[in-house]
């Protein structure tokens, strides 16, 4: 079952995709950094000293005395090297569009406070399924189709075009996941188009190091 609001679902996207950087170009001056465990990997996404929301997970310098938790190098940080805000869209898109492109472009303004030249990234998933039952305690709420209960493969399509045009532009890398899901037992799940999710993650990932690079990270 999907769990709205549950925060710690995107700081696992997150970790894995900082791991997957290191996992992909272990040249990278990041990559030696990462195994000398600093930078480090901050799942409270806070960085001492500076009041900014938190972000799906974000990795910076070690904060003078912060000592890494385990192997995967996590602890506090004091900057913000990459940022990664994670959001998924299940039901209801255009209905709260305003709200999400708002907190996608407010999170990238707080990577950026207090200095530095972080790179931001986000991962927005789309759900594309042709329902979706959503729940508020024991009461649940299947879409139908019209009136304000569109089915999600209905409003994908214009949700991805306002996320292009509205969100997009505040990020270094804006990456769309299309799935299907419909929350409903036994909560099956499948990507659109599994080749393209592969190909267009592999992709940002190249972009991403390569901005290491250039930001003196690689």
């Amino acid at each position: 079952m999907y769990r709205h609001r549950s925060s710690n679902q995107g700081d696992c996207v997150a970790m894995h995709l900082y791991e997957d950087l290191v996992a992909i170009k272990p040249s990278l001056k990041l990559a030696a950094a990462v195994r000398q465990r600093s930078p480090l990997l901050d799942v409270q996404n806070r960085r001492r000293g500076l009041d900014a929301r938190r972000g799906g997970g974000t990795f910076g310098e070690r904060r003078p005395a912060g000592v890494a938790v385990d192997v995967s190098a996590q602890g506090p940080t004091a900057t913000v090297a990459i940022g990664i805000k994670v959001k998924v869209l299940a039901k209801a898109m255009i209905k709260q569009m305003g709200r999400v492109v708002k907190d996608l472009r407010n999170q990238a303004s707080q990577f950026r406070a207090g200095g530095g030249n972080p790179i931001c990234v986000a991962i927005v998933g789309v759900n594309q399924a042709e329902h979706y039952v959503s729940y508020e305690g024991e009461t649940s709420f299947s879409t139908t189709g019209h009136g304000g209960f569109m089915h999600p493969y209905q409003e994908a399509p214009e949700a991805e075009r306002r996320l292009i045009a509205d969100a997009a532009p505040a990020f270094d890398e804006f990456l769309i996941l299309r799935f299907r899901a419909t929350n409903q037992p036994p909560y099956p799940f499948q990507w659109v188009n599994y080749k393209d999710v592969r190909l267009d993650y592999a992709a940002a990932l190249t972009r991403i190091c390569n901005r290491c690079k250039q930001r003196s990270l690689g």
